[in-house]
């Protein structure tokens, strides 16, 4: 189990939107590391902005800078200032999210200031090798949540991305043709007082503004679900005896710890104990952590000077819908779960990747509407996904009785020894294995993806895919130039194999395969192809179509309303939820 990625219930707004510490952004990185970013459109009259994201965490610093970088102007409204220090959040990063930070050209830096990991640590004796996950990353990266925020903020910052601090957001009224966002103000700003009201307008808006999101409350989207586990205790403290392990987990017969590394002294140390169940409100002290840790793992290990405790409650709970006409939510707005798997900042990573360059392909008219009904279509069924593996693995600690122990230590046993089961296992909770819906009669590539290919001339496909494009893999010689002088060249970059194979893959910005084909009539490749790229970047083809850009296998499990029904939409929304 890995309980890194956790929040408190008790901070101000417990979400992945409260900034961490705020450091001094570094120079600027040279222009051949920093990916392409495209000049901005002008904003239709009337708008303040094309897309506003609220809340400054991770996901919305991800999904704000990705949209600056294609061009879209982007406000970011964030409730906190930003000098505020939450000095201890995630820690977790993993492979499936480095993936996406090397795509955007920040894993290599963040990596080389954390601690790899070899696996995720599960009750008992289990362990989940992630040696075995065909990534270019297979280890669990331990670093603290502000190191991930400190790169996004300062990318986002470069792309040109304005952010406004000190703002909460009150509420936001749609219609057919943008979002009015109210906020009240901190002061600070020029010509701005504390408590001032003001308001901004945009095409769309994201909601990343976590558990407690005012976007999601504004638009009347439910948030069904309970608490799974009470009182968990959480502190940064010194230890004088370090563990075997910079993350270790132990359970006992009444209570479970994790003592994590932040690798400069400081240790993260979360810990529950079914004998001291107090309310979230009531203030946890150091003792208290001490006893918990003692009880799981024989030894306190020398703890002192706790710079931060606090107690919180972990909740299950999933809107059921994350698109609201013109408003979305993702992160921990759109889902929250146990911290068991450490997923919790991953996945909202991952939504924000998803969404991103389906926001900017529409906004900037490549794409229709109907391609961002997508978001929900994968991204919920992830959600779900996450819900149920976190949910089993917490409940797995949670086992009293000598006969439920020794069941749980034969569970950790197997996973460790059953390659294919562990294969599977790390390939869920570290997003590896993610795919989505084809379509019927799609090639059996599409929807998964694509790994970090090799490529002629030495490149990587996740170089390539920091430009922001679709990139066409074709067999060497064989880039069908006719089919491709259709397509704009701000949409698609293309490459070949460094290999034989003869496969050609269309993957998407956030590295997903969109299309393949085996073909090998020239004819029929470059036909393809041609249908391939009007469907996804919209070469050769009217934006306003409103036929399918995506075509899932299943139905959406809740198809994104219109504008003007929009808060019907949720209504119903909710009470689906609820039968």
């Amino acid at each position: 189990m890995d309980a890194l990625n956790r929040k408190p219930a008790d901070h101000s707004s417990g979400h992945d939107g409260d900034p961490t510490t705020r450091p001094t952004v570094p120079p600027a990185r040279p222009e051949s590391d920093a990916g392409a970013r495209r000049a901005p459109a002008a904003t239709p009259a009337g708008r303040d902005a094309d897309v506003i994201v609220v809340g400054a965490g991770p996901t919305g610093l991800l999904l704000a800078g990705d949209l600056a970088e294609a061009g879209i102007a982007v406000t970011l409204l964030e409730r906190r200032d930003d000098t505020t220090s939450n000095l201890s959040r995630a820690l977790a990063v993993h492979a499936r999210s480095l993936e996406q930070l090397d795509a955007r050209g920040l894993a290599d830096e963040l990596i080389a200031g954390g601690h790899r990991l070899p696996g995720l640590q599960v009750f008992g004796d289990g362990m989940l090798p992630a040696g075995r996950l065909r990534s270019r990353f297979p280890f669990v990266l331990i670093t603290p949540q502000y190191e991930v925020e400190r790169l996004l903020l300062r990318r986002a910052r470069q792309a040109g991305v304005t952010f406004r601090y000190g703002a909460e957001v009150q509420g936001l009224t749609q219609d057919a043709d943008g979002v009015t966002v109210r906020f009240r103000a901190a002061g600070g700003g020029a010509g701005e007082a504390a408590g001032d009201v003001g308001s901004l307008r945009a095409g769309y808006v994201v909601g990343t503004d976590g558990a407690r999101s005012s976007v999601r409350a504004a638009i009347g989207l439910p948030f069904p679900g309970k608490a799974v586990v009470r009182s968990v205790v959480l502190a940064d403290v010194r230890l004088d005896r370090a563990p075997d392990s910079p993350f270790a987990v132990r359970a006992a017969r009444d209570a479970f710890a994790l003592v994590g590394s932040f690798g400069d002294g400081w240790y993260r140390v979360l810990g529950w104990n079914r004998h001291a169940q107090a309310p979230d409100d009531a203030p946890a002290c150091l003792d208290e952590v001490r006893e918990v840790t003692r009880l799981s793992f024989g030894t306190d290990f020398g703890m002192r000077d706790a710079r931060w405790i606090s107690r919180f409650h972990s909740d299950e709970r999933q809107a059921p819908a994350y698109r609201v006409g013109r408003v979305f939510v993702a992160g921990d707005a759109a889902h929250v779960h146990s911290p068991a798997g450490g997923q919790g900042m991953n996945v909202g990573l991952q939504d924000a990747a998803n969404l991103s360059w389906k926001l900017a392909a529409v906004v900037r008219g490549h794409s229709p509407d109907r391609l961002l009904d997508s978001y929900q279509e994968e991204r919920h069924p992830v959600g779900t996904a996450v819900l149920r593996s976190s949910g089993a693995l917490i409940r797995l600690a949670l086992l009293r009785g000598a006969p439920a122990r020794a069941l749980r230590r034969l569970g950790g046993q197997l996973l460790t020894r059953l390659p294919s089961l562990s294969r599977r296992a790390i390939g869920g909770v570290s997003g590896i294995d993610v795919a989505y819906p084809a379509g019927p009669g799609a090639h059996r590539l599409v929807g998964h993806r694509a790994p970090d290919l090799r490529l002629a001339g030495g490149g990587r496909l996740y170089e390539l895919l920091r430009q922001g494009r679709f990139v066409l893999v074709t067999p060497a010689g064989e880039i069908p130039q006719e089919a491709l002088r259709e397509a704009a060249t701000d949409r698609v970059v293309t490459a070949c194999w460094a290999s034989e194979r003869r496969t050609a893959l269309l993957v998407r910005p956030d590295g997903y395969v969109a299309w393949a084909t085996d073909a090998t009539a020239p004819g029929e490749r470059a036909t393809a192809l041609r249908s391939a790229l009007a469907r996804w970047t919209g070469a050769g083809s009217d934006p306003t179509d409103a036929s399918p850009t995506s075509a899932p296998s299943t139905p959406s499990t809740s198809s994104a309303p219109s504008t003007s029904s929009a808060p019907a939409a949720a209504r119903s929304a909710g009470r689906s939820a609820r039968r």
